[in-house]
């Protein structure tokens, strides 16, 4: 729930403080948070990125909408290049909304011209597979790379039914994850 409203655009150090005054026993490992929050970050799935840059061969527009926080999301993009060829991200800390609040899918939708049919939505968690279902969007359920290959081709996309041969993405500093 916490990190949820940073997500949404409470200050971190606000909620830092909110928190460590609720729970002071707890003061170093919250501030932890705070001060070490990049080493919580994995490595870029490769076979998910794989599809990614497959569609945007294709021709296929991609776009990202993540629940992160504004103030620390810009430290991410280094050690993720990818999000430099997603055609839009929207993040929920800026618009202080997150999914699954119909709210941002709607504003994800006009930000970047889209319409709900022609969309095909990604996400792990399933309330925000069926919100966007809801609100009309094509709503993939993802469960591994090789399973959204097999759903996306189903839908028409023009994927492989193999990912091509492509150099190992690796973040600087972050270790790949492998699926």
């Amino acid at each position: 729930e916490w990190n949820a409203r940073l997500n949404a655009g409470l200050p971190l150090a606000r909620g830092v403080a909110e928190l460590v005054a609720a729970h002071p026993d707890q003061a170093e490992l919250i501030t932890a948070y705070e001060l070490r929050w990049h080493e919580m970050l994995g490595g870029a799935f490769e076979g998910t990125v794989a599809i990614l840059r497959e569609l945007r061969f294709a021709g296929l527009r991609t776009y990202a909408l993540s629940n992160w926080s504004a103030e620390t999301f810009p430290g991410t993009r280094p050690l993720y290049p990818f999000l430099e060829e997603m055609d839009g991200i929207l993040i929920s800390g800026e618009v202080r909304v997150g999914k699954p609040d119909p709210a941002i899918f709607r504003l994800f939708l006009a930000r970047f011209g889209l319409t709900a049919q022609s969309t095909v939505y990604v996400d792990d968690n399933q309330p925000n597979v069926t919100v966007a279902a809801e609100l009309g969007m094509v709503a993939v359920r993802f469960t591994g790379a090789p399973q959204l290959r097999s759903d996306l081709r189903g839908l028409g996309l023009p994927l492989g039914a193999e990912p091509p041969e492509t150099a190992a993405f690796e973040a600087p500093g972050v270790p790949s994850r492998h699926e």
